[in-house]
């Protein structure tokens, strides 16, 4: 018995066979409920900067979105907002169309979506992704089952959309681990001050700092803002 191969495999075969492997690693990291303070204890055991924010504020919370399309709506909204300003547009979207669906975005007129508060280019946005949707082009249950990067690519073939909403779909509504979303002006706040850095720190100095959290820099992400948000009284959608 020489293994699960009775003869060597071919060089296109291994590499396949490789590739499959490690798509399926990186398809499910993720994390849960279950396991989600026993993975930030381990970062503050590696990091003492994570560990004193921990010991200040306590673990912070698993803030996750369900996958569905009305997630990606609120990530929308959000875009380079206050949160309360998102907030209070998706608070009022819900008011006037309950559950928010691709269909029932797709019925309201602008007048109707600037009165929940949307901006001229977010109602492109968001009718962009329920059109996508609608006719099938993108299949938001099927997302799960790809890579990272392969969800990225699908997600941002949409108008409007780019990398931090990818990311911030990626580490709340799929729980993928390994995200660190330096377009987030609150995490690279907080990193800058819990590391002290320089305030131009560059891109390269902060991805540094962070390659030491891997494969769970998404969980680091989240005590980050867990800081950002303590510190400065932040009421967070929950």
């Amino acid at each position: 018995m020489t293994g699960f191969f009775i003869s060597r495999p071919s060089e296109s075969f291994a590499a396949s066979f490789q590739s499959q492997l490690s798509k399926m690693h990186e398809s499910n990291n993720s994390y849960t409920k279950d396991n989600f303070h026993v993975l930030c204890n381990q970062l503050a055991k590696k990091d003492a900067a994570l560990k004193a924010i921990i010991d200040k504020y306590g673990l912070p919370p698993m803030w996750s979105r369900p996958a569905i399309f009305q997630s990606l709506i609120l990530t929308i909204l959000e875009q380079q907002v206050s949160l309360a300003s998102a907030y209070a547009a998706f608070k009022k979207l819900k008011a006037k169309i309950g559950f928010v669906t691709p269909k029932k975005i797709l019925a309201l007129t602008d007048a109707e979506l600037r009165a929940c508060y949307f901006s001229r280019q977010k109602i492109i946005y968001a009718r962009a992704l329920a059109t996508a949707i609608v006719t099938k082009q993108l299949n938001l249950k099927k997302l799960g089952t790809l890579t990272d990067n392969e969800i990225r690519i699908e997600l941002k073939k949409i108008k409007g959309i780019g990398d931090w909403t990818v990311d911030v779909y990626l580490m709340h509504a799929l729980q993928r681990t390994d995200l660190f979303p330096l377009g987030d002006i609150a995490l690279v706040n907080s990193l800058k001050e819990v590391k002290q850095l320089h305030p131009k720190a560059t891109k390269e100095e902060m991805l540094a700092i962070a390659e030491s959290w891997r494969p769970y820099r998404t969980i680091a992400s989240m005590i980050l803002w867990h800081a950002y948000i303590k510190k400065r009284g932040i009421k967070v959608l929950t």
